[in-house]
Formats: structure tokens, C-alpha cells, sequence
């Protein structure tokens, strides 16, 4: 057991992992060592300077980071803060982002103003940040972005080789053989750096192999001898890791079709700026669901439940929805009466009637849309941004169709929790906008959730038809509620004329042993002596 203290003299030991690509897998790997650290009786930490992601994450005092830092905060069973992701980057617009700067909106960017004038200033957030953190822990594992080697953006870099050099890293570089020419990735990523860039780089991390390593052997010695690193481990491919990703990308391996041998079909919409569409990763885990992403017309059919979820840009990905044909395809399942239709936080805000950006918050310029009608109610959006963190029940009247709806008070009502990350203001109208092809009927509607935000006062959230076909929320994580999500399943396969299922697992669990399961294998396959020598430490 180490008896590695942190000080003011004596600051955290510090690990870098960069990687030759995106999605090579940097973020699992990070994850696996977080949790191994925490094993091995350390206390690690998490930090990536510079994060680009949609899918975010709502920290204990309602700021806005990474979904990775969030997630990777967790493996190490720490509370996350904002200091694990000082910087994140969501994309509105091609070329144009809301900068996100300790968990609180700065400013609307484009690449090149946020190049120009924010990154030189960038360097003091960054590094108070992990020197905060390098204060309080014993490992602090950052994460790197992309690649070391794009040559057009290295002078300004805050997020690979300036960062390590600046906290005096040593680095791990990891790149993906299952996407083939990982040699030349490792190699052409070697000789695109700098040499003191180079001398940082203390080891080879080769992910998702799936062969016969005996075969390999035979490159990792060449490797070694052209470049004088090391491999420190090949990490076998592990499919189905359920550990939530940050990139939208991750989406393109994700189903498009549903499974024949599952009892429920449930087709997510998949807009170009989908966000948080982890919020469905509860449901794909079920034994009797299977869930797929729809992105033209002619892909939806007439599935159990379509679910419209966030989006960072509502309007435009609306509009999006229309042009490919998917709205008249949503209007064509919803007719058959077999189906229910979900909206999360922007796809609750598309199933009103109206939606307003007087102030250009999310579109750029100021615009207005009609909504898809489903629901009675407007969304105007905001300046000020919410994120924060809620707990709550179902109201008494709340129409969901449970399978075991609670009828005798709130202690028998599922608990709800989750967290809003929203810049609109849905509000219930008795005259909905006229303008649109479909107008609901006001009087058809209930509100679903009581909840309450930190100490504030309890209020009603949310709004579906009395039958419960159509319903929405401002709630990103409403299906990690293990009862709420079963007993909505369980309403799904009532209206199939199918059994309810016991209860069949429960999302807290699933996630702390889904961070072992990861750990093992890294650990089995990764040398993790040379690691801890690395990083200045007995194991």
C-alpha cells in the first residue's frame, strides 16, 4: 500500500494519455487506470484541459463539464468539479461553439476568434485547475485530445504536447489497431513531434486488439527498435463496453435496425447535434429492449416508442428532422396507436407548438419555428443557462402508463433523479400557435414529474397527453431511474399483450462493475510496474 502523500511541495504524481486519433479509446483507458488507482488504495483523479462533446455532464454544484471527466470522476468514487474539465467546447453551428469555461457559459465562438483570442489566455485557467488538483490527490490522469500531431494547431495547443510540457508530463500514447495501420499511426504520430515531445512519450498503448498476439509480436519488437519505446501492454477489443461515451461518433457502430430477438423496439432520432444521447444507455441494457438510431425517412417503421433526445441546436435540428421526411414518418407510427413518443430536454422543447430565439441563444440569429405540435406548449429560449441537479417523484396524476402505477401515495411513486443542462423555458399555452398542420388539444394534457432543484421549492416538471402516448421532459437521466424505467418498459409490454418483468438490474451497480470489469482486463494486459515507474511511484 503506498503512502504517497500530496503537498504543496509535494504535488500529485502525473500521468498523461494522448492518442494517435479520436476515438481510439483514450477516454476507457483513462477510465480502467482511474478505477485500478483507486484499487491499488490511491486517490486519483481525473483532467482534460480542452474537452469538445455535446454529451455533458452536471456536477454537485450545477456546473457543466465533460461527460468523460464526470463519468472518469466516478471510477475514481470522487465527486467531479468543474476543475476536471475547465474547458468545454459544445459545437452550435459548423465552425461556431458555446465555450463553457468552469461549468459556466463564456461565449459564442467561432474556430478561428476562439483560436485568436481565447487560447493564448487559456494557459493560467488550464493550469490552476490541475494544480488544484494536483494539490488534493495522489494521481491526477489527464487526458489528451485528438492528436499530438496536427501541425496546424500545435502553437496554441493547451490540450496535448504544450499541456504535458507545461505539468511536466510523462506520456502515454495510444492508438487503435481494429481501424488498421497502427504502426504507421504510432510511428508517422513520432515523427510529426518535436524531439523534447518525443522524450515525453514513455510508452505504447495499443488498443481493441483482437488477433493472435504471437502474430503481433513481430511488429511490437520493430516498433520498439525504430522508435525506443516501449510497449507497455495490447489491450484486447471489448465489445459492448458500457461505460458512457462522451463523442456523438460512437453512435455510427450503434444499431440502425432492431434486434429480432427483443421483445421492445424503441428507435431514437438521431439529429446532426444530437446531445446527452447517453440518456438512453439504461434502456439498450435491458434484456427485452432493443434500441437503434433513425436518421432518414423510411428507417422508423412502427416501433414501441420513438424518442426525440437533446440536441445542442433545437431549432436547426428541427428543421433538419423536416427536411429529411422523418416528422410525416413520425406522424405515419403515431397513427397506428402502437406507439408512444419521448421528448428529452430539445426533443421535449420540438413536441410543443411554438419555439422562440428572440435573443439567437441557440440558432445564431434571432428566429422562431412552429414545434411538431404533440403537446400544448412554447419554448422561449434564454440567456441564462440551467444546470443543475434534481430529485423528485411522479405526481399523482402523472399519465405514464405504468405497469404498476402507484395509486396510494408518494412513498409507493418511483423516485426520480437526474439533471437539466438547458438554456429554454417550456411553458404550458391554452391557445397553441395556429400556424402548424396538427394543433393538440390543451385539455388533454397532465404534468408528470414533482421535483425539486438543491433546497429550492417542489414544482411540477414535464407534460404528457392523459394516455400517455406522448410526454416529455427537461430530465436527462429519467430512464437511469431503475423503477421509473422498468415500470415504463413494463407499460410498453402491457400494451403488447406481454408480462411485466421482475426487476432486472440496477444502473449504479451496473456502472461500479462495468468499471471492474474494464480494470481487470487493462490491468491484465497493460504492465503496470513500468506504469507506476512512470508515473515516479512503488506500486
Amino acid at each position: 500500500m503506498s503512502t504517497f502523500e500530496p503537498s504543496r511541495t509535494n504535488p500529485a504524481a502525473i500521468l498523461m494519455l494522448q492518442g494517435t486519433a479520436s476515438d481510439v479509446g483514450k477516454s476507457v483507458v483513462t477510465t480502467a487506470l482511474c478505477r485500478i488507482f483507486l484499487q491499488d488504495g490511491y486517490r486519483p483523479a481525473p483532467f482534460k484541459s480542452q474537452n469538445m462533446a455535446l454529451n455533458s455532464y452536471v456536477t454537485e454544484d450545477g456546473k457543466e463539464i465533460g461527460r468523460a471527466q464526470g463519468v472518469q470522476a466516478e471510477a475514481c468514487g470522487i465527486e467531479a468539479t468543474t476543475d476536471m474539465n475547465p474547458i468545454l467546447i459544445k459545437p452550435v453551428k459548423d465552425m461556431h461553439s458555446q465555450i463553457v469555461v468552469h461549468g459556466v457559459p463564456y461565449a459564442y465562438m467561432s474556430a478561428s476568434d476562439y483560436r485568436k483570442d481565447f487560447l493564448p489566455q487559456a494557459k493560467h485557467t488550464v493550469m490552476d485547475a490541475l494544480n488544484r488538483l494536483r494539490d488534493t490527490y495522489d494521481i491526477v490522469l489527464m487526458e489528451g485530445a485528438g492528436s499530438p500531431a496536427e501541425i496546424n494547431l500545435k502553437d496554441r495547443d493547451i490540450v496535448n504536447m504544450n499541456l504535458a510540457g507545461w505539468a511536466d508530463a510523462p506520456v502515454l500514447l495510444v492508438s487503435d489497431i481494429d481501424r488498421g495501420g497502427v504502426f504507421a499511426s504510432l510511428v508517422g504520430t513520432i515523427e510529426l513531434l518535436e524531439p523534447h515531445e518525443v522524450q515525453r512519450i514513455r510508452g505504447f498503448i495499443i488498443n481493441k486488439f483482437r488477433g493472435d498476439l504471437s502474430l503481433l509480436q513481430p511488429g511490437l519488437d520493430w516498433l520498439e527498435e525504430r522508435t525506443g519505446i516501449p510497449v507497455l501492454g495490447v489491450l484486447p477489443y471489448l465489445p459492448d463496453i458500457r461505460i458512457e461515451a462522451e463523442d456523438s461518433v460512437v453512435l455510427d457502430k450503434k444499431p440502425k435496425r432492431s434486434a429480432k430477438d427483443k421483445e421492445l423496439d424503441i428507435a431514437v432520432i438521431r439529429y446532426p447535434r444530437i446531445s446527452n444521447f447517453t440518456d438512453t444507455d439504461a434502456l439498450a441494457a435491458e434484456p427485452d429492449v432493443s434500441v437503434r438510431y433513425v436518421t432518414e425517412a423510411g428507417q422508423l417503421g412502427v416501433p414501441d416508442a420513438i424518442i426525440l433526445p437533446g440536441t445542442k441546436d433545437t431549432i436547426g435540428d428541427l428543421l433538419e428532422l423536416r427536411e429529411r421526411g422523418l416528422e410525416e414518418d413520425i406522424r405515419e407510427a403515431m397513427k397506428t396507436g402502437r406507439t408512444q413518443l419521448v421528448g428529452i430536454c430539445g426533443g421535449y422543447q420540438m413536441l410543443g407548438t411554438a419555439l422562440f430565439d428572440p435573443d439567437a441563444v441557440e440558432s445564431g440569429l434571432p428566429q422562431q419555428a412552429d414545434g411538431l405540435g404533440w403537446l400544448a406548449l412554447s419554448t422561449t429560449f434564454l440567456k441564462e443557462k440551467q444546470t443543475v441537479r434534481v430529485q423528485g417523484t411522479l405526481t399523482n396524476h402523472c399519465p405514464l402508463l405504468l405497469s404498476a402505477a402507484p395509486d396510494s401515495g408518494s412513498a409507493a411513486k418511483p423516485i426520480i433523479e437526474g439533471y437539466e443542462i438547458h438554456m429554454g423555458v417550456t411553458e404550458y399555452v391554452t391557445e397553441p400557435h395556429v400556424s402548424i398542420d396538427r394543433t393538440p388539444d390543451s385539455t388533454n394534457m397532465k404534468t408528470l414529474f414533482q421535483i425539486q432543484r438543491g433546497e429550492g421549492a417542489a414544482f411540477e416538471e414535464g407534460w404528457g397527453t392523459i394516455d400517455g402516448k406522448v410526454w416529455g421532459t427537461y430530465l436527462h437521466g429519467v430512464f437511469d431511474n431503475d423503477r421509473f424505467r422498468r415500470s415504463w418498459l413494463d407499460g410498453l409490454r402491457q400494451a403488447k399483450g406481454l408480462a411485466a418483468l421482475d426487476s432486472t438490474f440496477t444502473v449504479r451497480e451496473a456502472k461500479e462493475q462495468e468499471f471492474d470489469r474494464v480494470a481487470e482486463v487493462v490491468r491484465a494486459h497493460l504492465d503496470m510496474k513500468q506504469v507506476y515507474r512512470i508515473l515516479g511511484m512503488d506500486s
